[in-house]
């Protein structure tokens, strides 16, 4: 689908309503004409339009802008009007060690854009809180004269490793854990961190049996038939975490 008059700021003003173009399944090229990034409703203005697998044209000088603005920064290529398209910069490592999150790519220079989530910080008005210490993590590199890198995403968790000894002393919970290290890429999930034999299986969102395998020399890789962009339920040893697939 082509959309040769979209966002033109002379059309549309400096905003783009809810659900303007939700539901635009066969979206493929989109021509924005805005200098300046038009603010849109982050959670639907483009819902189910799979913008993911869309070209975004926009003026040149303006297509960091558009890289570093959400919910845009989802199109699956930014290029300029002109047919300007900048080297990309490799997508960064995601990488856990002695307490340090580290990211690196192979190009030189570069700056990260972190953004990580942690599903504890939040309120609860339950008599029981089941903490899970797991973090979503996406990150991207970005450097000027470059096009951004694609996002890198993981789910760093804590698996206990002995829950039995859990419990609470002079007010200091105490939880021996290892952190994992959980990432995905072309069907194949990889968990790091945890001890050798221990197995690793993977399940749909509905329960069903998608890959399995047992840690070697501190990792697992198990293949997936799950597709990007949905839910896998992964289970470590006893522990289940819920991960995005890309």
């Amino acid at each position: 689908m082509h959309w040769p008059d979209f966002c033109n700021h002379r059309k549309w003003g400096k905003n783009i309503g809810s659900r303007a173009y939700a539901g635009c399944a066969e979206l493929n090229d989109v021509y924005c004409y805005a200098e300046k990034v038009p603010s849109t409703n982050l959670n639907d203005t483009f819902e189910d339009s799979y913008i993911e697998h869309a070209t975004l044209y926009v003026p040149d000088a303006s297509i960091n802008l558009y890289k570093a603005a959400k919910p845009w920064n989802n199109f699956k290529e930014i290029v300029g009007l002109n047919g300007t398209s900048m080297q990309k910069c490799e997508k960064p490592i995601i990488s856990y060690e002695n307490g340090l999150l580290k990211f690196a790519s192979a190009t030189d220079g570069v700056e990260f854009v972190a953004d990580i989530t942690d599903t504890d910080i939040k309120k609860h008005y339950d008599a029981t809180i089941s903490l899970t210490a797991t973090y979503s993590i996406s990150v991207y590199a970005t450097r000027t004269g470059y096009d951004n890198s694609d996002v890198a995403t993981a789910t760093l968790c804590r698996i206990t490793q002995e829950p039995q000894t859990e419990g609470i002393t002079n007010g200091v919970a105490q939880i021996p854990a290892n952190a994992v290290l959980i990432q995905s890429e072309g069907g194949i999930v990889k968990v790091e961190g945890i001890d050798d034999g221990t197995p690793v299986v993977i399940y749909t969102p509905d329960g069903k049996l998608s890959g399995s395998a047992v840690c070697r020399n501190g990792a697992a890789l198990v293949g997936t038939s799950i597709q990007p962009g949905n839910v896998a339920i992964v289970k470590v040893g006893d522990k289940y975490v819920k991960v995005a697939v890309f």
